[in-house]
């Protein structure tokens, strides 16, 4: 493809040769002559005067860089773009391999693939053009939307209802128990039964390894267009809104309520029964045992506003030396009034 036709594939104002062909895409690092690379992060602002690639995206205001460029009001976004257009997803046909199993009272919409080994239980829907690859796993009365997508060894469980164009990765598990236990007088733990579902709205990915709890009672619902990073725990009856990010190891205890267009940096904790509000942020590795506000950045544990615990940290960092001040501060005071005391005694001796 040449340059001029990828510039208006993705509406870019165009820098240089407009018959310059571009085979791939790259990093700015690893690319090679024939590749389109990208500038976003001003850390590689060196590597653009070293870099092999033919042609780079960059910002509209960018200095102009010394080979042909693309520039875009979003690079990033639009290098996503491209990336897409070398690398097409693989199609796979309409077909059921004979190796699947489906109940005589599914309801499979046009155009499925149904890869090897899958299993499809008693009264579930499936919409138009899904596929589920191989190993995967539908229980009874789930209900799935149009150009679903399960990757091997994903899971829905029963009666769990999933939205359109909803993507589950390697392992995702959608609708698994809730952990739920009460004690006896024994001190052993009953298993409280997992009567609820899990909802996952249109448009939602949901990486590997993740599990998305069923709730005890009512609803477990993951708003449009989120996005589940690998290996993130969603607890039972938890509320999460639309366009938000669950980062890698994030957990979230049972009945936590995320808001719309939040971030959770990886392996970030939620207590339950708590409030996060729309577009906050939390760092990784924060705990939080309390309500978030809207718009807040917090970070560390407990969580508090990332100003705040930045200070901590810087002053955490200097404990040893604000410890050793400190033990030379009580010495000076000692001695300051070891030597006021032996003056009023000399005082009090000169008086008599």
């Amino acid at each position: 493809m040449n340059l001029g036709d990828l510039a208006k594939k993705l509406a870019c104002q165009l820098e240089g040769d407009p018959l310059l062909e571009v085979n791939g895409v790259a990093g700015i690092e690893e690319a090679k002559p024939g590749d389109l690379t990208f500038l976003v992060n001003r850390k590689y602002r060196p590597s653009l005067e070293t870099t092999q690639a033919s042609a780079v995206l960059v910002a509209r205001d960018a200095v102009p860089p010394r080979l042909a460029a693309l520039r875009s009001a979003n690079p990033y976004l639009d290098f996503a773009r491209a990336i897409e257009l070398f690398h097409p997803p693989p199609v796979y046909a309409p077909s059921v391999h004979p190796t699947a199993i489906i109940a005589q009272s599914a309801e499979i919409g046009v155009g499925a693939h149904i890869g090897p080994y899958c299993f499809v239980d008693e009264g579930v829907r499936i919409g138009k053009h899904a596929a589920l690859h191989s190993f995967v796993t539908i229980y009874r009365n789930a209900t799935i939307g149009d150009d679903f997508f399960a990757h091997a060894h994903a899971i829905v469980r029963e009666a769990c209802r999933i939205g359109h164009r909803v993507l589950l990765q390697n392992g995702a598990v959608v609708g698994s128990d809730g952990f739920g236990f009460a004690r006896q007088p024994d001190g052993r733990w009953y298993k409280m039964r997992q009567s609820g579902i899990a909802i996952i709205e249109d448009d939602v990915e949901i990486q590997a390894n993740t599990a998305i709890d069923r709730a005890t009672v009512g609803e477990t619902r993951v708003g449009r267009g989120t996005k589940i990073d690998n290996l993130v725990q969603v607890g039972h009856a938890c509320k999460i809104g639309e366009d938000t990010l669950l980062c890698g190891q994030a957990g979230l205890a049972g009945t936590t309520n995320v808001g719309n267009r939040c971030i959770l940096a990886g392996q970030v904790g939620a207590a339950g029964h708590l409030t996060i509000g729309d577009g906050a942020i939390l760092t990784a590795q924060s705990g939080v045992p309390a309500d978030v506000p809207p718009g807040a950045i917090y970070s560390g544990y407990p969580a508090m506003e990332n100003l705040a615990w930045r200070k901590s940290s810087a002053i955490f960092n200097r404990l040893p030396d604000l410890q050793l001040e400190l033990r030379q501060l009580r010495r000076e005071v000692a001695r300051l009034s070891e030597d006021l005391k032996s003056a009023a005694e000399d005082g009090d001796k000169h008086l008599d």
